[in-house]
């Protein structure tokens, strides 16, 4: 592919512009001004600069009511979301109102427009297919679909249509910021009306492309349906990061053309050699590519999505594409021969012994590839892994795997080959795996690392069930969940598996009653 130059714009001087003139002043004397990421304005605080990795305390004065109406009274209007922004910019203002409803805090965003970040995927959004982004807050879906609507409409002259919930991708006002090029841009009122405005724009102005923010309800999950079946090309996010998160997500799981358990006859399951009670696919996609944001110069992409999902669940191997930007800005396409499996988040229990006198060459079928080298990494034993089956010196799977007895793994163990199964997709329930089967090495790591002893534990056990929990009952009512106090291991555990599900965490309360809380990406 060609070299590319992402430029950005950010036209700082509009932000400055609405700020109480003793900060203003401050910013603009600032050295680091063009790396400004936020202003936080807190009534009786000290207003903060942020860079990035580091904070400037603006004045040594307490912002004021009068700094927070000063501000206020010229930017657009606070939505229900309490966002409002700066005509005609990506700058976004958000507000922290006390229980009567004023204002009392403030956080300015810095909102910069990046030109060049699409030609990574360019060559899919021409292709005319549907295309969903995942990734994880800030990685910059909004702003490739921002690139995506003006490359659309302007290069390729089709009529483009943005479903603006907040304002995100084309800026306040009731004219768009020209980041969207010629793309037309519909607002939506209120955040529960999105899936209205989606088929409002479908029927009523004709487009050949709809662009929307953040797909995250049922509805809005069938408006992309019904869109999509009217021949729309639809070019979307959505919550999560991976396509493992969109499967274990009962909401937007119709996005992938949703999953249902079947029961087969018994002839059919010998057929297929499963057990009777299978999962399948119930329709097609509502997407036909689907891409996983690593980082801006980092993506995986998922073709024909109905057969990727079709393998995972059956615990087949799937190998998407790998596209990276590298330091030239050239852009790097391959094949990855590195398995991906469906995960699920159970229990672990270790495997038998091996000698630790030479390298243990491992296979995971269905156990996270990534859980597993840091797992390797942190305690230091000697193994590596492999992507082929057949060159293994053991196999590791779920116990859910497992009981599906798929081909595979039938023959691997007829050959004699040792087949240890777990029953969780964890670091800490891996690392317990690896302890078992490298005691010595295992051990003198356990040592360095302050992990000595470690187990698996009944409070262990009731974390992890309720970090399980947290994530049901966050993505059935898109609220806050708040978890049980636990110590700093144990939170650390709740952390790592709600994040992975594409969800955001933070850590709230002192010890001993310092608990996790779960919320939606």
């Amino acid at each position: 592919m060609k070299d590319m130059t992402i430029a950005a714009t950010d036209d700082i001087d509009r932000m400055l512009s609405v700020m109480p003139p003793h900060i203003r002043e401050a910013i603009r004397q600032h050295p680091d001004r063009d790396e400004l990421i936020e202003i936080v304005i807190d009534i009786g605080r000290t207003p903060e600069a942020r860079f990035p990795g580091k904070l400037h305390e603006i004045s040594g004065d307490a912002a004021t009511q009068d700094d927070i109406d000063y501000i206020v009274g010229r930017v657009g209007r606070f939505t229900g979301d309490n966002r409002a922004g700066i005509e005609r910019t990506l700058h976004r203002i958000s507000a922290i109102r006390n229980r009567f409803g004023g204002v009392i805090g403030l956080t300015c965003r810095v909102g910069r427009a990046l030109y060049g970040t699409v030609d990574i995927l360019r060559d899919v959004i021409e292709s005319g297919f549907s295309m969903l982004l995942l990734g994880r807050p800030g990685v910059g879906k909004t702003t490739l679909l921002r690139e995506a609507a003006r490359v659309l409409a302007d290069d390729l002259a089709k009529r483009v249509v943005i479903v603006d919930t907040s304002n995100e991708i084309a800026g306040d006002g009731d004219i768009p910021h020209p980041g969207i090029g010629r793309a037309r841009r519909m607002q939506v009122p209120s955040i529960h009306l999105q899936h209205a405005v989606m088929i409002e724009a479908v029927e009523n102005h004709m487009p050949e492309v709809i662009v929307i923010d953040e797909i995250g309800t049922e509805a809005e999950a069938f408006a992309a349906r019904t869109i999509a079946e009217r021949g729309v090309q639809l070019i979307a996010t959505a919550h999560g990061n991976t396509v493992d998160n969109l499967m274990a997500n009962p909401t937007l799981s119709d996005l992938l053309g949703g999953i249902s358990s079947v029961t087969i006859s018994d002839e059919e399951a010998r057929r297929r050699r499963t057990r009777k009670t299978i999962l399948e696919r119930k329709a097609p996609p509502t997407f036909e590519v689907l891409v996983e944001i690593q980082d801006r110069d980092h993506m995986v992409v998922h073709y024909n999505l109905g057969c990727v999902v079709d393998a995972m669940l059956c615990g087949s191997p799937v190998t998407p594409e790998l596209r990276q930007r590298n330091d030239q800005g050239r852009i790097i396409t391959r094949k990855t021969d590195v398995p991906v499996f469906r995960q699920s988040f159970i229990h672990a229990k270790p495997g038998d012994t091996i000698g630790a006198d030479r390298t243990i060459r491992i296979f995971t079928y269905g156990v996270s590839r990534k859980h597993m080298e840091r797992s390797i990494s942190n305690l230091r034993v000697p193994a590596s892994m492999v992507s082929d089956m057949e060159s293994a010196d053991i196999v590791l799977t779920l116990k859910s795997q497992e009981k599906k007895k798929p081909l595979r793994l039938r023959e691997v163990q007829k050959n004699g080959m040792p087949v240890h199964v777990i029953k969780s997709n964890t670091i800490t329930q891996i690392e317990n795996f690896l302890r078992g089967i490298f005691p010595a090495s295992a051990s003198e790591s356990a040592i360095d690392t302050n992990t000595v002893g470690r187990k698996s534990s009944p409070d262990e056990s009731a974390a992890e069930k309720e970090a399980e929990q947290a994530v049901i009952e966050v993505y059935k009512t898109g609220a806050p969940f708040e978890l049980s106090p636990q110590n700093a291991r144990f939170r650390r555990l709740q952390h790592e598996f709600i994040n992975q599900q594409g969800l955001e965490t933070e850590s709230r309360g002192q010890p001993p009653n310092r608990r996790v809380v779960a919320y939606p990406a």
